[in-house]
Parts: structure tokens; sequence; C-alpha cells
């Protein structure tokens, strides 16, 4: 049996794609093979030596320790695209709430319980509740991936005027985008024409802080900006010196921190982008898989921290060897082969940075001592036989 150990409540129609023949799964399981996790902050977690792989459900890994993992052969994956159309319908939403003072006007008509004729309050103040449509606005959508490329669609379909801009653009991703959203080669272009901005990148060192005092110069007076992202893309001082003086009219967000929650007109929801029955489900059946077919058969799908890699099995038994993307490891791998008078029928390997993957499938099966030689190898992290 193989150890399945639970972070976090994990949607039982996930959980359910594990074979109980084959996976023990809770979260009080020991020495764990596979780790299925939502939001639990694993950056002191220390690792047993049999962890294989972690599986997030869902598609940040802020709190997973994705390069040491790298380095203890321990494949990380994601669930990208599978709380998309969550996401989605909250951009959007979001965008209505900062272009109609709809939280506002809630909170002041339920105000008014206990009063009389509320009624005809409501119609006497009502007017310091007006906003705008989105019909007609442009909207810059950075970062045009899952969840970027179905709100800029969307927001075509609203009838808005939509320039995004992403750097890292897959082809499959392009070919999904309306035809009428214009292409930005920079955020630059997006700053100086959007009414709205939408954010849906990940944070790292080139996008943390990235929304501060000099692009905000940029941008047109009275912007909207909407962060379902990730807290970290907004310097949170210079948006609530932006807030105070007009600069930024509206500012929603996914993530509320300590210094958000206090600014004047900033919204701030409670991280409820994936917060729906089928976002949940929807990744915590794609983490299973993941890591099913990863422990099953050595196939990597959606890692964050190693390639791709998927390969039909043949022959008698596959080898899997997690290593340093560095000269001499692939051919010491297959010399150690060789010299035991294995034939490898099929070979595949990938790398993603410093890290790299080969998968071989061996016409016969090997043993132990070929498992103690592959750990000896300089760069070697990790290595398994799973039999066909």
């Amino acid at each position: 049996m193989k150890n399945i150990q639970l972070l976090n409540k994990i949607a039982k129609i996930g959980t359910d794609r594990l074979d109980p023949a084959v996976y023990n799964i809770g979260t009080e399981v020991d020495a764990p093979e596979g780790i299925m996790v939502r939001s639990a902050k694993m950056h002191d977690m220390t690792f047993n030596k049999e962890l294989l792989a972690i599986a997030r459900a869902g598609a940040g890994v802020n709190n997973i320790p994705v390069d040491r993992c790298a380095t203890e052969g321990i494949v990380v994956f994601n669930t990208p695209g599978a709380n998309a159309n969550g996401v989605k319908e909250l951009a959007i939403c979001a965008l209505l709430l900062a272009a109609r003072k709809v939280v506002d006007g809630i909170a002041w008509a339920k105000s008014l319980a206990g009063t009389s004729d509320v009624a005809k309050q409501v119609e006497a103040g009502k007017s310091q509740f007006g906003g705008t449509e989105l019909k007609g606005k442009t909207l810059g959508v950075i970062g045009l991936g899952a969840i970027g490329g179905m709100v800029a669609n969307t927001a075509v379909k609203l009838g808005m005027k939509v320039v995004g801009c992403d750097p890292f653009l897959s082809v499959d991703a392009a070919w999904n985008l309306d035809h009428k959203i214009e292409h930005a080669r920079s955020y630059d272009e997006i700053y100086a024409k959007a009414d709205y901005i939408t954010l849906h990148v990940p944070a790292t060192n080139d996008t943390k802080g990235m929304i501060n005092s000099t692009t905000i110069a940029q941008m047109k007076d009275g912007v909207k900006i909407i962060n379902l992202a990730r807290a970290e893309l907004v310097n949170s001082a210079d948006l609530a010196a932006a807030m105070e003086c007009g600069k930024i009219s509206a500012y929603v967000t996914d993530f509320p921190t300590e210094e958000t929650v206090v600014i004047p007109g900033a919204i701030t929801i409670p991280h409820l982008g994936a917060s729906t029955e089928e976002s949940e489900d929807n990744c915590a059946v794609m983490a299973a898989e993941e890591l099913d077919e990863y422990l099953a058969t050595g196939n990597i799908r959606n890692s964050v921290n190693y390639p791709a890699a998927e390969m039909a099995p043949s022959g008698a038994m596959r080898v899997c060897v997690l290593h340093a993307n560095v000269p001499a490891v692939l051919t010491n791998v297959t010399n150690a082969c060789s010299k035991r008078g294995l034939n490898i029928e099929n070979m595949l390997n990938k790398s993603k940075g410093e890290n790299a993957y080969t998968m071989l499938d061996l016409s016969t099966a090997a043993g132990d001592d070929l498992l103690a030689e592959l750990s000896t190898i300089g760069g070697v992290r990790r290595a398994r036989l799973i039999a066909h």
C-alpha cells in the first residue's frame, strides 16, 4: 500500500480517484509517498525520505518549498485551470463592484434598519452610490493564462475594449483568445490605455510590487484595479496614497492584508476566488490524477519544479531518475544499465531550468544494485524502479 497524507480537507470526489486497494489515505498516515494539500503551510516541514510527490489542489504554490523539494527529489504538482472558471466569475463580479458602488450601497441600506419609511429614504439617498457601466470601457488584462484569458474573452462579450499583455503566452492559450483582444507589447501600454486593470500573474521576483508609485503614475486618473492573483503584486502604501488622492478610484482584491483592509474604498474579498463547489472538486480530481499517474507510471503532468514528461510504458521495468540539469548524468545513468546487460527499449530526458528528469524503459527487470549505483551518481537526487 502507498500512503497518501492529506494536509487539508480534499474533496471526496478527488480522493475517490485513488484506488483503496493501492492507497492508504488519511491525515495521520506515516511515511507518506504522496501528500495532497490546499493551503497548509509547508515551508517549515521536514519531509520523510519516502515522500515522492506533493499535489497542490489549486494553482498557487507559495505555501510549498518548491525549490527545496526539487533538491530532495520531490515532484510538486499544481492544478492549473481547474479553478479557472470560478476565479473568472469572481473577476467579473469584481469589475462590477469596482464600477458600481454596490458594496457601499448595501451597507448604507442595512443601516436604515429600524427607521421609518425606508423606501422613501432609499429613493432620496441612492444618488450617492451612482456608478458607471462596463460597456465601452477599456480593460487591461495582465496575464492571459487560463484565468486571464477567460476574463478577457468574457469582457469582450460584455462590450468592453480589451487590451492584454503576457510575455509568456503559450500558443495554445493564444488560440483561445477572442480576435478582438488587442495585443499590448508591454505592461506600460496597459497602464496608459486602461480604465480598468486586472492582474492574473504569479508573484515572482519580477512581478512583486509591480503596481507601485511609478507604474501608477503612468495610469489614467481614476483607474480601477482588480487583483485576484496575489497580494504581493501591489505596493500597499503606494496604493493607499493613490486612492486617497483619487488617482485610483477603486481597488478590489481577493487577498486582504493588514494594510489593505483599512484603506478607505478598497473592497477586500476573503479569498473566495476558488471557493466554489465546482472548483474544489475540479482541483481535487486533477491533483489526485496527477499524483496517481506519477506514483504508478513515473509520468509527470503539471509539475512546477520538474519538466513535463510522458512516455507510454514498454518492456518489463521503468527507471525514473530525478537529477540536476548538469553534464554527464544521462551518460552515467545509461552506462549503469548497459554494464548490467540491461537493454533500454525507450528513453525520455527532459529539463526545466536547473532540474531534469530521465525515464528509461528496460526489456528486463533490474534489481536494487542498479538503484544503489544510480544513487551514487553526481547530480542524482532520486531514483526508483517501477515494474510494468
